[in-house]
């Protein structure tokens, strides 16, 4: 397998240099603080990159609608709703571990990437909260009360996933 391992940067020319790999980053990149990516990630109708792991082993990767919420204990997290038997669904169930990359594919590009662990709740009325609200992200507050009815139903599920580590960066090219 190839694997490509830097060098420490050399903040004298600010290269990253490796036998392979002599790319120049871009002067601007920089770490965006908590506010800042919390303000990325909800900016607009964004879309996560949602990856879980497949019963079998498999990484299984997906576009989701999700909002960030402040969990129990002041914990972050994001929330989504799902299908109990869709891919993800079942994945959840039998593994809750899961990242999620949130993305702005315009210049200069920036990046939220998240890593946590999931629970699953099958709580109507939390549920319907939490399905209305990320409709109104969505679809605009007009449609928001008819898409958390139609997702808050049996064999829907509430996903919360508590976030334990975040990459978040901005400005990654000029």
């Amino acid at each position: 397998m190839f694997s490509r391992r830097r060098a420490p940067l050399n903040t004298a020319d600010t290269r990253l240099v490796t036998a392979r790999d002599t790319r120049v980053p871009s002067a601007i990149m920089r770490q965006m603080s908590k506010t800042e990516w919390w303000s990325f990630a909800s900016e607009g109708t964004r879309t996560g990159k949602l990856a879980v792991v497949r019963p079998d082993g498999s990484p299984h990767v997906t576009p989701i609608w999700f909002v960030l919420a402040c969990g129990a204990g002041g914990a972050d997290e994001f929330v989504f709703n799902t299908g109990a038997t869709s891919v993800k669904g079942r994945s959840l169930l039998a593994d809750p571990r899961v990242s999620m990359a949130v993305d702005d594919q315009r210049p200069p590009y920036s990046y939220v990437h998240f890593t946590g662990e999931a629970r699953i709740s099958e709580d109507l009325e939390e549920m319907l909260h939490w399905a209305t609200v990320i409709g109104g992200r969505y679809m605009g507050a007009e449609q928001a009360e008819a898409f958390g009815k139609r997702n808050a139903v049996p064999g829907e599920y509430l996903v919360r996933v508590r976030i334990t580590n975040v990459v978040a960066h901005a400005d990654l090219a000029d």
